[in-house]
């Protein structure tokens, strides 16, 4: 059984005294109804679970209510004698995206509070997008994603004493015995093969076999594009070329979305493919990273460009998209191979998964830096470059960011293959497993009282 970090989070938030509904939103495939129903199953002896994507598909027992009390007739066929109360009876909606009007009677079920609910989506993104009427203020959401390389470590057996030294090396930004970063730098290679999606981890640890792992990844990535077809018919097109067209731009120099070459026509604007683009993001399926070309803290405030990057969700979908079923490309870090896309690709993964709304700069002057986060202990920026060969010492539109005194960078980090923790001026450089560390929600506990 996999490791999820999430896994606390929810165990606190059912126990505790918030009688919000917890939604737990993200992509397909990534575990959200596994954990759920540990969970729940674990604190509440009488558990309902109920797959409106099936309910959907199938009898459609719920398609048609309209109020609480059409919601509990359907219930009470399902569930029977296992309804309790709010104390002993947990209802779960799996897929609720299915039926939004069942999201906005969320409300009504909480106020009335007979049950204790909690719901999962993989579209949730995008329904509570267009939904206008999102019942704010009787849901929590939680954000999952696939698992992350600390999760993909305790998979391979790293034990917490290890995890411990690693994030105390970390923060105190010395290098890892040689030993240590062999055993490390090797499984996060293995961690670019397999990625984070639990059932190729379950498979990769069951039998250590690339061509079952891809065999996993290939159905999930034909998957996310059948969910597109019945999502959206009549852009499916669009979004399955945008979609396919993801690992290709990060074979490319700037590695941006070029509107352009989406449908091959000349003069396309960002606005026109706005909606393509949401879907994909908000579906989980993709990762955004915009472009900012006057940075400053909070990012948010700095003025966005219409330039994109995208990402895949999960590193072993795109490996398994550029090198199929060799694994020397990745392992062996063949020369003739540039891991440069999956090494950027797999740093937007980790900054995502940890809290982070990544950024890029652009500009036409200085060059381009390939991520830039919030750092709000120093309350300043901190941009981040990402090598996968032996120059990593090479940064030249690093090396102007951080000396624009516009900018006020306290610190960079630089990630890549070696070993030593190394400081130049305001450039740190650190091995790319370091990048588990960064933490968006992390907090001094001494810095919390005033």
């Amino acid at each position: 059984m996999l490791y999820r970090k999430i896994e606390a989070h929810i165990r606190e938030y059912l126990e505790s005294d918030d009688m919000k509904v917890l939604i737990v939103e993200g992509a397909r495939q990534i575990g959200k109804s596994f954990i759920i129903r540990k969970v729940a199953s674990e604190l509440y002896p009488n558990f309902i679970e109920i797959n409106l994507l099936e309910d959907n598909d199938g009898l459609k027992l719920f398609e048609k209510v309209k109020t609480t009390e059409d919601f509990y007739l359907q219930l009470g066929m399902l569930g029977g004698d296992r309804l309790g109360d709010s104390r002993n009876t947990l209802v779960f909606l799996d897929e609720i995206q299915e039926y939004p009007h069942l999201l906005t009677m969320l409300k009504f079920l909480r106020q009335e509070g007979r049950f204790r609910y909690v719901a999962s989506g993989s579209l949730l993104g995008l329904t509570l997008h267009k939904s206008t009427s999102i019942p704010i203020g009787s849901i929590h959401i939680m954000h999952m994603y696939p698992l992350d390389f600390e999760e993909f470590l305790i998979a391979n057996k790293v034990g917490e004493e290890a995890i411990t030294h690693i994030y105390e090396s970390f923060r105190n930004k010395v290098s890892l015995e040689e030993g240590m970063h062999g055993r490390i730098i090797d499984l996060f290679r293995k961690y670019l093969l397999a990625g984070g999606m639990p059932e190729a981890v379950n498979r990769y640890i069951d039998t250590h076999n690339i061509i079952e792992v891809r065999t996993v990844q290939a159905d999930i990535y034909h998957l996310y594009k059948e969910d597109a077809a019945k999502y959206d018919k009549k852009n499916k097109l669009k979004i399955e070329r945008i979609y396919q067209m993801i690992p290709s731009l990060m074979e490319n120099k700037k590695k941006r979305v070029v509107v352009k070459d989406i449908d091959n026509k000349p003069g396309s604007r960002y606005a026109t493919y706005q909606e393509e683009f949401e879907y994909l993001i908000d579906s989980g399926i993709a990762l955004e990273v915009k472009a900012v070309s006057g940075p400053r803290f909070p990012l948010i405030e700095s003025g966005t460009k219409n330039l994109l990057k995208l990402y895949l969700n999960d590193v072993g979908l795109l490996t398994g998209i550029l090198y199929r079923n060799n694994i020397r490309a990745v392992l062996d870090t063949e020369r003739s191979v540039n891991l440069g896309a999956v090494y950027e690709s797999v740093v937007a993964q980790e900054l995502t998964a940890h809290g982070y709304n990544p950024f890029y700069y652009d500009n036409k002057k200085n060059g381009e830096v390939e991520y830039l986060i919030d750092d709000y202990a120093s309350l300043s920026v901190l941009p981040i470059e990402v090598k996968s060969g032996k120059d990593y010492t090479v940064h030249s539109a690093l090396d102007r960011f951080v000396t624009n005194p516009d900018y006020n960078v306290k610190e960079a980090f630089v990630f890549s293959n070696a070993r030593e923790v190394k400081r130049i001026g305001k450039i740190l450089h650190l091995p790319i497993y370091y990048v588990m560390c960064l933490d968006a929600d992390y907090v001094d506990k001494s810095d919390l009282m005033f």
